[in-house]
C-alpha cells in the first residue's frame, strides 16, 4: 500500500475507487487513441472505476480505503481485454472473464453504501476504461488495441480534480489485489 497524498483545503473532495491500470497498457492506449480517436479531447490518465463517490468529506478517506484495501485483499487476481468500443461513447468496454473484477466491483460498492458514502447505480457495473470525451458524439468506430489482457496494476482510492483541460487524478491511497495469505 501507498501512503496517503496531500488533498486540497477544503473539506470536501471529489473521490472514487477504482482499478488501476499498468503503465505499460497506458502507453499502448495513449498510442492507440493518437492514431484512432480524432475527434473529442483524448484521456491520458486510464483507470476502471469500480465506484464513483462524487464530494465526500476528507474525514471519509480512511473508511473508504479500508473497504478499498479489505475488499482487494479478498480478490483473486485476475485479467481483463477489451472488446469492444461503442461508436457512441468514448469508451473502451473490457471482458472480464473470470468474473472476479464484477464480484470486486460488486463488494467495494456494497462495502461503500455501508458506510453511507455511496448510492449505487440503477445499470449494472460495466468494465470500461474511457479513452475520449466529447461534446457531440462523434461516431468513431476504431478497431480495438492490439492488447493482451492485462491485470490490474493495484486498486486506488482517487481524488478527481476537474479543471478546464479535463479532470486530473491524484492516488490519495492504493493497495494490490490479491488472495490473503495466497
Amino acid at each position: 500500500m501507498t501512503p496517503g497524498a496531500t488533498v486540497e483545503s477544503s473539506d470536501r473532495i471529489r473521490l472514487f475507487v477504482a482499478l488501476e491500470v499498468p503503465v505499460d497498457v497506458s502507453d499502448l492506449l495513449r498510442h492507440w487513441g493518437e492514431q484512432h480517436l480524432q475527434q473529442g479531447r483524448r484521456v491520458d490518465s486510464f483507470h476502471v472505476t469500480l465506484a464513483f463517490l462524487g464530494a465526500q468529506s476528507r474525514s471519509n478517506v480512511g473508511a473508504i480505503a479500508e473497504v478499498m484495501r479489505r475488499e482487494a485483499a479478498d480478490t483473486d487476481p485476475f485479467v481483463l481485454a477489451p472488446v469492444g468500443y461503442p461508436r457512441s461513447v468514448g469508451m473502451l468496454v473490457l471482458g472480464d472473464p473470470s468474473g472476479y473484477a464484477a464480484s470486486l466491483a460488486e463488494r467495494v460498492q456494497r462495502g461503500l453504501e455501508h458506510l453511507g458514502v455511496y448510492e449505487r447505480e440503477h445499470r449494472a457495473w460495466l468494465p470500461h476504461i474511457t479513452c475520449l470525451r466529447f461534446r457531440a458524439r462523434p461516431g468513431l468506430d476504431p478497431p480495438l488495441p492490439e492488447l493482451e489482457p492485462f491485470a490490474p496494476s493495484g486498486v486506488a482510492a482517487l481524488l478527481s480534480r476537474l479543471h478546464p483541460s479535463g479532470a486530473r487524478y491524484e492516488v490519495l491511497e492504493s493497495c494490490s489485489v490479491g488472495r490473503r495469505g495466497g
